[in-house]
């Protein structure tokens, strides 16, 4: 019983709100994490198709920071939100738990249409790893001045994934770099990222590529490269790397969701409390109902304790008195007498009095 009492719907609120705030700083630092994580950001450059005409082609930076930025954003919503709602579980009003409810859905119908449009739809954002495309833009691209964020990304996937080229090393044969003087060395048949580094653990390796042997890593064929150049292609273990991370964010924002549907349920069992606790008008016939029956005195008898009843009668003063003559008042009492109704029968005695 104690139990019931404590458990009640504004603990159950309560508790929900806790969670949601714990979600939205969690996304906060979820954002800052990300935004801070330079190799992370920086391979999310890949995953935009720079030949599709995406409406994301145009970024000035790589996807992954305006990523963190909607992280961030979201986190201080949901924190924002989160106290809203430890405030009307305060309160307790039906007004302020509507508004709660209200925002909550709205931050639910968000969620819920970007997820849908990253899963369903990935090519409208140009959210997608065609080969074709990626080719022509390693080819493109790759070494040119003014793309150097780009150059960057493909270094440091080729040395984090080791790998070589897209689909292959022979990409950077009809490569820009290699065919314009002056962009890239002739005698290098692949940039350094693609040989074996001895400083390949370092974290910036793919800045200051350091081969193990870089003669043999640019020899033409295939038994004197295979031990010294990484052989494998980049675009599956890129494709990889993009869907693990869908997976974390997904997972993310399903645990968020559930969260945020326990908050709607005790939003709606408050408000359900709230409406049960509101006192109900009582309409006429209930009144009716409920009334007391009036006993007939007449039928029934007098009471064996009957209060005494008095009659009292006003006599206007003659019209010749004076003011300053006092009202006469004439007062009649009349009470059942005691031996009478001993006999059964309501004998009456009358008394006057008369009060000067």
């Amino acid at each position: 019983m104690k139990f019931c009492k404590i458990f009640n719907h504004r603990l159950l609120l309560a508790v929900c709100n806790l969670l949601f705030m714990t979600c939205g700083i969690g996304l906060l630092a979820v954002g800052f994490y990300v935004l801070c994580d330079g190799p992370r950001v920086l391979l999310s450059r890949l995953i935009i198709s720079s030949l599709d005409n995406s409406p994301l082609t145009n970024l000035s930076q790589p996807f992954f920071f305006y990523v963190a930025l909607g992280i961030i954003v979201a986190g201080l919503i949901a924190s924002i939100a989160a106290a809203l709602g430890v405030w009307a579980s305060c309160i307790n009003r039906y007004c302020i738990l509507s508004l709660y409810f209200l925002i909550v859905i709205i931050l639910l119908f968000f969620e819920f249409a970007i997820c849908l449009i990253i899963t369903m739809w990935p090519q409208c954002l140009g959210l997608t790893l065609n080969t074709t495309a990626m080719v022509k833009t390693l080819q493109g691209y790759y070494g040119i001045p003014g793309e150097e964020q780009f150059t960057a990304a493909i270094d440091l996937a080729q040395v984090k994934f080791q790998c070589c080229g897209i689909n292959t090393s022979i990409n950077y044969d009809t490569s820009m770099w290699k065919l314009q003087e002056g962009l890239g060395k002739k005698e290098l048949t692949v940039p350094l990222t693609c040989c074996h580094l001895s400083n390949k653990d370092d974290r910036d390796a793919y800045l200051d590529p350091k081969p193990v042997n870089t003669t043999l890593c640019q020899a033409l064929q295939l038994h004197d490269y295979e031990k010294h150049r990484y052989v494998d292609s980049c675009v599956d273990k890129i494709e990889q790397w993009y869907r693990e991370q869908y997976i974390y964010f997904l997972g993310a924002g399903v645990l968020i969701a559930l969260v945020e549907f326990s908050v709607l349920l005790s939003i709606i069992l408050s408000c359900t409390r709230i409406y049960k606790k509101k006192p109900k008008r009582k309409t006429l016939e209930e009144i009716e109902v409920h009334r007391e029956p009036i006993t007939n005195i007449y039928h029934d008898g007098f009471p064996p304790t009957l209060p005494e009843i008095r009659e009292v009668f006003v006599q206007p003063p003659p019209a010749h008195h004076s003011s300053k003559h006092r009202k006469q008042q004439h007062v009649q009492s009349f009470k059942p007498s005691h031996n009478g109704h001993s006999n059964g029968v309501n004998n009456y005695s009358v008394n006057r009095s008369y009060l000067v």
